[in-house]
């Protein structure tokens, strides 16, 4: 450190380069993280208009986040070597290109084609969106950023439900793709106005450590996807599940013994990193667990549109956004460990308050949970990033931020895969004893779920009415079954947190210091006398 660093007072407001930096970014991550949810309210008329059948439509949203999760450890490491600024242009190019390809051609093999080429591109985004941030912003002033990243990246998917809902009110499902390639382009020609930073400690490549690393993610990524469809007893997903563990040892193994690894493990041994790594999976599990039965609850039970209903969990979002820009000073002042547990806590309340509704509950019934399910995501969700960002080293961010992403798109896949399996096995339990009653073709839809079940009620006309009170109240079964776990899964991990989170980050002074702090010490070793006060100069004076 030099002596006009010792000297210069810290920063009183943010540069305009570090507003660019941070306005760009955030919007990159919102568009990336919205295009993940912007499918599931267009699954329908996509599906209708390509002859997707089930498999397929799940594969159209799906392989977008396959790729992302994959590729994002990877992406990370390369924008470390060859420039952050590089990968997200680049990023944004590939997304951009491949969201076209569905104005192009409406075939099934294309549209999945498309999404799995968005998802590669999404992964040299997302990584170099974080990275860049820390890089551009002093220690001091990092926190408060990433508050706002965080709070950009914890709303984007409502974003993207509201965004696509309001598009296919007077458009086609193409417009979506539409949108999405026009926001990419003009953050793209953004992103040239930005400073390139990289790593400035020479790196070789790993290519064993990614091959290793993306097959571990894939399989478990893999396998949480197809296990609503196959059920955990399925061959394949238990040979998926298998040898997803087989390929993360092997990546630990290369990892422990290259030179260059692609992702040092003896981060996880900082008690930030890995307790915010944790932090942000359990956060996405439960949030993304939450979308699926919530999004159901108020379309098949209050019978609210897509549009709708997106708009209805929006206040959710703001929590989310107010709360991890207030966070961030949590942290500098009591450490991790409170606002991890403290917000964790709060949201496992939230779920618990879901467990009393009722088909009459109405919308204030889900409004109070989903505010306080808010409050408390937005006070773990910037701690959390920021822990993992700042017990890395500065040539390491694009890989701290790729471990921060990999995090949520793994917590996501678990979520989506526990609650689909808790609402389904809760829901079938409940309308079990009743099957044998029906006549024999309302068994099948009706065993099946909710949905089919509605649809056929809207063929069958009022009197197939107690059929479909029946499966309300068995989804609502479900659905308790599955909010009692994901709070039990905030509840475990927020008691883990608070033996294992960091506290506050200020200690006590030894007896028998220097004082004067830290900033004295720096002016004697380098080689500078602090200057006496005027006070104490008078006082002095005979």
């Amino acid at each position: 450190m030099s002596i006009t660093e010792v000297m210069a007072p810290p920063a009183r407001g943010w540069s305009w380069a570090q507003r660019q930096t941070l306005a760009v970014s955030c919007m990159a991550v919102t568009l990336v993280i919205a295009s993940m949810a912007a499918l599931y309210t267009s699954l329908a008329p996509i599906t209708i208009a390509t002859g997707a059948n089930h498999t397929q439509a799940t594969w159209i949203v799906d392989g977008y986040t396959l790729a992302l999760a994959c590729l994002v450890l990877p992406a990370g490491a390369l924008g470390d070597r060859y420039g952050r600024r590089r990968l997200l242009i680049g990023g944004l190019v590939v997304f951009a290109a491949a969201s076209m390809i569905p104005l192009a051609t409406s075939a099934v093999a294309w549209l999945i084609a498309a999404r799995v080429l968005a998802g590669v591109g999404a992964a040299l985004v997302m990584p170099s969106t974080l990275s860049m941030i820390t890089t551009a912003f002093p220690p001091g002033q990092s926190g408060r950023a990433v508050g706002v990243w965080a709070g950009a990246a914890g709303s984007g998917g409502l974003l993207g439900l509201i965004g696509s809902g309001l598009l296919l009110q007077w458009w086609s499902w193409q417009s979506i793709f539409v949108g999405m390639a026009v926001a990419a382009v003009v953050l793209a020609a953004a992103g040239l106005t930005l400073a390139e930073s990289r790593s400035v400690t020479p790196t070789g490549l790993d290519p064993l450590g990614a091959l290793t690393g993306v097959t571990a993610i894939a399989l478990l990524v893999w396998a949480l996807i197809a296990v609503a469809d196959r059920g955990w007893s399925d061959p394949l997903i238990l040979a998926g599940l298998t040898g997803a563990a087989l390929a993360a040892e092997l990546f630990v193994v290369v990892e422990l013994r290259v030179r260059f690894p692609m992702l040092d493990l003896r981060l996880f041994a900082r008690r930030g990193f890995g307790c915010g790594a944790v932090s942000i999976t359990v956060q996405f599990l439960v949030t993304f667990g939450l979308f699926l039965i919530v999004v159901q609850y108020l379309q098949l039970i209050l019978g609210y549109s897509p549009l709708r209903a997106a708009v209805a969990v929006l206040p959710m979002g703001v929590a989310v956004v107010g709360l991890s820009l207030l966070s961030p000073l949590l942290t500098a002042r009591y450490g991790l460990r409170l606002p991890t547990v403290a917000g964790l806590t709060v949201l496992a309340a939230g779920l618990l308050l879901m467990t009393g509704l009722t088909p009459g509950s109405g919308y204030p019934g889900v409004l109070l949970p989903l505010s306080i399910v808010g409050i408390g995501i937005g006070f773990a969700a910037a701690p959390a990033t920021t822990a993992i960002m700042s017990d890395a080293d500065a040539d390491m961010h694009s890989v701290a931020a790729a471990v921060n992403d990999a995090a949520r798109e793994i917590g996501a896949a678990i979520g989506i895969a526990v609650s689909g399996t808790v609402l389904a096995t809760g829901y079938r339990t409940s309308i079990a004893p009743s099957l044998p009653q029906l006549p024999e073709a309302a068994r099948e839809p009706v065993a099946h779920s909710l949905g089919a079940t509605t649809q056929l009620a809207e063929q069958a006309g009022p009197a197939a009415q107690p059929l479909l009170d029946l499966a309300r109240t068995a989804f609502l079964d479900g659905m308790h079954n599955t909010v009692f776990t994901l709070a039990v899964i905030s509840l475990i991990a927020a008691a883990a947190f608070a033996f294992w989170a960091p506290g506050s980050p200020e200690t006590p002074r030894p007896a028998g210091s220097v004082p004067g702090g830290p900033r004295f010490v720096q002016l004697l070793r380098a080689g500078v006398r602090p200057r006496r006060s005027r006070t104490a100069s008078r006082i002095r004076r005979p």
